[in-house]
């Protein structure tokens, strides 16, 4: 039986929710404060936390933090009388499931604990199982399964082969790894996938955004910092390092970061020792760093923005990670593992993608790269009614991307049979239209022939840009 610990300091609301869950099949005990909450998950396992964010004794976000450096395989679920976006954004990136207002549904309080639960018992699974939240791909070297990120699909190019045997190799170690690739590769995929194949797989996983970090907010969260040792420091905040010691901590947008930063990290990074802000107590780390971003860092090192030291304590392994235009052959793999997680999510029994569909994901650039597919999957499945993904589904960007590939091949063919000036042409007025007819179409080009957009940026009306699109046999 599944395990729920409630902690509400409001004794009427945690009664009536034991109730309630304990009347749909839920062993439930309640905590009236933080510190109980604490003493009760040293002594019994649970598989879902839900607690208030606003308690006597502290709030759910150092609750948050505390549970998932002390028990990283329980989940979370904050439940407030505030709705607050930013607020959830952030629980939700600490590590919270998922993030919950008042005055509470039971429906809504019931899928959401499901879900929860769904996921968090599924740290390793059978990868015969097609809604498997974890997949796991061929046995590593020591006889065990490979167990990979949610979101990594083990595919059949080249690329992907490359990817898993690099995590294979470097997983077992304590270096330092540094994964670029373009936004939406899978960066923290594969960092996730690095730590759950390592000894430190049952210890804290923390990522952290650098890339939304202003100067002033960047040492509390690297660092943390004592309660009152600043103007707003109500509570005392355990900073990222603290809260990934003896697991592995993942810096994404690591290029982001000021240079002042920068030098921070590095003494931390060299001492293996952190010290919160207002307080004189060092604590030892354990902590294996992984690092990732879209940028070029030794460009950064060469322009003054990046301390080359510090990359050369992260590059102890580097990963690359290819674009998904470059993964072919892994595109409708990864397009049918993302509609089973939206079945799963939406309740829906989509089951396929028509031909025009996988024509069209076969042929779009994907600039937004996995994360791009994820999302176009995720979106087909909500506006499928039956079983099959149609084009009225997709995005007008790539429903009409097959046909701006017939446009340009009937681009191609107009060049091919125009034929070749024997003399340079000095007439102005066939000069504007080449310039005109070039301009369209590097424009057309740009946007992946979606008209909307190319009229837009040509600042004409689509009527026009159709009318000259078929004056140079663009148009069918």
């Amino acid at each position: 039986m599944n395990r729920i610990l409630i902690v509400d300091d409001e004794v009427n609301t945690s009664l009536l929710l034991s109730r309630f869950l304990t009347r749909n099949g839920f062993n439930v005990t309640t905590a009236a404060s933080g510190a109980s909450a604490m003493e009760y998950l040293k002594s019994e396992k649970y598989n879902l936390v839900l607690c208030d964010f606003r308690l006597e004794d502290t709030d759910g976000r150092e609750m948050l933090k505390l549970i998932k450096q002390q028990y990283p395989a329980t989940g979370v679920i904050i439940i407030t009388g505030y709705s607050d976006i930013k607020m959830a954004v952030e629980l939700i990136k600490m590590g919270a499931y998922d993030y919950i207002t008042k005055p509470l549904y039971p429906d809504e309080i019931l899928n959401t604990i499901n879900k929860a639960i769904e996921t968090h018992n599924a740290l390793v699974v059978d990868p015969q199982l097609e809604t498997a939240a974890v997949i796991s791909a061929k046995p590593a070297k020591e006889g065990k399964k490979q167990v990979l990120a949610n979101e990594f699909v083990v595919g059949n190019s080249r690329a992907s082969k490359e990817l898993l045997s690099q995590i294979e190799l470097i997983a077992p170690t304590n270096y330092s790894v540094i994964i670029l690739g373009e936004s939406g590769t899978g960066k923290e995929s594969v960092a996730k996938s690095i730590h759950l194949n390592s000894p430190r797989a049952d210890q804290p996983f923390i990522a952290m955004d650098c890339g939304s970090l202003t100067k002033e907010l960047a040492q509390s969260e690297f660092f943390g910092h004592e309660k009152g040792s600043f103007t707003g420091a109500l509570y005392t905040k355990i900073g990222h390092f603290e809260m990934a010691n003896g697991g592995t901590l993942f810096l994404d947008e690591v290029g982001n970061l000021s240079y002042d930063i920068q030098a921070a990290l590095l003494r931390t990074v060299q001492e293996r020792k952190v010290k919160r802000i207002g307080s004189t107590k060092e604590i030892n780390l354990d902590v294996r760093i992984i690092v990732a971003t879209n940028e070029n860092l030794q460009d950064g090192i060469q322009k003054g923005r990046f301390r080359e030291d510090l990359y050369h304590r992260f590059n102890e392994f580097g990963i690359h990670m290819p674009p998904l235009r470059e993964r072919n052959s892994d595109i409708m793999l990864m397009a049918e593992h993302f509609l089973k997680m939206a079945n799963q999510e939406l309740g829906r029994k989509v089951e396929s993608f028509s031909a025009e569909v996988e024509d069209c994901f076969l042929h779009y650039r994907w600039p937004g790269n996995i994360r791009e597919l994820k999302n176009v999957v995720r979106r087909a499945a909500l506006l499928t009614d039956g079983a099959e993904v149609q084009l009225k589904a997709l995005p007008l960007e790539i429903s009409t991307y097959n046909q701006g590939r017939q446009q340009l091949q009937a681009e191609q063919a107009v060049t091919a049979d125009m034929p070749a000036a024997k003399e340079p042409r000095h007439d102005l007025k066939n000069a504007a239209l080449e310039a005109e007819y070039g301009t369209i179409l590097k424009v057309l080009r740009e946007v992946n022939f979606n008209k909307t957009k190319a009229a837009e940026i040509l600042n004409i009306d689509r009527k026009t840009l159709y009318n000259k699109m078929k004056a140079i046999n663009l148009s069918k």
